[in-house]
């Protein structure tokens, strides 16, 4: 089955269907008019639609002309709180942004379903097609899990495959077996003092420059405690003491992201850094709370699926297109609440345009992010390359050949 080839007539459509969503983001789990433009997109495949209940999600269900098991595909919806700065013709211009290439998830999606609704009668399977909202907040994965997305059609999926569009050359692949991408959990720090007058911090016990040794303190834990091969990004992105300039403050509170590989790390921080904020302040005369919050889990790639990924997409794109990566990313992903459910890989899609690429390429989450929206036909056919490669085209026995 040439995927990619049939996916070049669908391009046009799929960069229109984008762009209307780049021009259009919405934020978190309620995306009303994302979910109406993809439910307008699936109307004419005569696929089964379900809508979430605790937000705007839509699962759809294509049953293939034979029987067989399910594969679960996935895109997420939604948009960032970014004033964009692209300077894109169809550039949006209510203060969201689809910073993380989004849009592209979801056109691509789209593009696979019509390529495989197109081969439904040699299906000897159902592809079960998963719409998220809320991934760059809200947990929306484990929301739609928690309302039966894995038991849609009746049975749980043998394997399911997100695509995620990133820096790099447009075009190329790249996954893994194993962590593909990081944990993410939250860390809060507030320590307390005592306030007084700024111009006599001897008569009051200030917490800001207790705050800031500890800010310190936890670079050095990460490389200290930490087995580099195994590693820990902690990043302090927010601070916050007094509001009054002549005012030592009672408390000040910290607040970033930690970005884990392993369980154990985890167990580690949890353990250790009450004790290490604890102490440094209590030497300061002041006392800390700690807050940590496993918010994502480690996208784990499951070996097998990771394994057929890289074949059937060096079959459907030639090999200088595929690229098996040696280490992970330290971004986070909620795919990882379906990885750790249902064995799966996440492949990443380079998307910058080419005039773009150098060594200074704007990140996703950037407000001058590009993206390169002529690799939509690629993603679009490398999603159902990857559930064909599992279902295939019924032989006359009713197997899959």
């Amino acid at each position: 089955m040439n995927f990619d080839a049939e996916a070049r007539a669908l391009l046009p459509e799929l960069i229109a269907i984008r762009r209307d969503l780049h021009a259009h983001p919405e934020i978190g789990l309620d995306l009303p008019r994302t979910q109406s433009v993809v439910r307008r997109a699936l109307a004419p495949l005569d696929v089964e639609l379900h809508l979430g209940s605790g937000s705007t999600s839509v699962t759809a269900v294509l049953r293939g002309g034979k029987p067989g098991p399910t594969v679960l595909l996935r895109a997420d919806m939604d948009a960032l709180p970014i004033e964009e700065e692209t300077g894109l013709a169809f550039a949006s211009t209510n203060g969201a942004m689809h910073a993380c290439g989004h849009d592209l998830h979801v056109a691509g999606l789209l593009g696979a379903a019509r390529l495989l609704a197109a081969h439904r009668d040699e299906l000897a399977g159902t592809v079960l097609f998963m719409f998220q909202p809320g991934e760059e907040s809200g947990g929306g994965a484990q929301l739609m899990i928690d309302e039966g997305l894995l038991e849609t059609t009746g049975e749980r999926p043998i394997a399911g495959y997100a695509i995620h569009v990133v820096p790099g050359e447009p075009g190329v692949f790249r996954t893994r077996a194993g962590a593909i991408m990081a944990g993410a959990n939250g860390l809060r720090v507030v320590v307390r003092g005592q306030g007084g007058h700024g111009s006599a911090p001897h008569l009051a016990v200030d917490p800001v420059p207790v705050l800031a040794e500890i800010i310190l303190a936890l670079q050095s834990f990460v490389t200290r405690r930490f087995d580099v091969f195994d590693p820990v990004v902690i990043s302090v992105t927010k601070l916050s003491a007094g509001d009054v300039l002549n005012v030592i403050p009672e408390q000040a509170t910290l607040a970033g992201t930690v970005r884990t590989l392993s369980a154990a790390s985890v167990v580690t921080l949890q353990e250790e850094l009450p004790s290490l904020v604890g102490g440094i302040a209590a030497a300061h005369g002041c006392t800390a709370e700690v807050l940590f919050e496993v918010v994502y889990p480690v996208t784990l790639n499951d070996e097998a699926t990771a394994t057929n990924a890289l074949a059937t997409l060096r079959a459907e794109f030639g090999a200088a297109r595929v690229q098996a990566i040696a280490a992970p990313m330290m971004a986070s992903e909620d795919f990882s609440f379906v990885a750790h459910q249902v064995p799966s890989t996440f492949v990443l899609l380079g998307a910058t345009p080419a005039e773009a690429l150098s060594d200074t390429v704007e990140m996703n989450h950037s407000p001058r992010a590009l993206f390169d929206d002529g690799v939509l036909g690629s993603q679009a056919a490398a999603l159902a390359a990857l559930a064909w490669s599992h279902l295939g085209a019924a032989g006359p026995d009713g197997n899959a050949d």
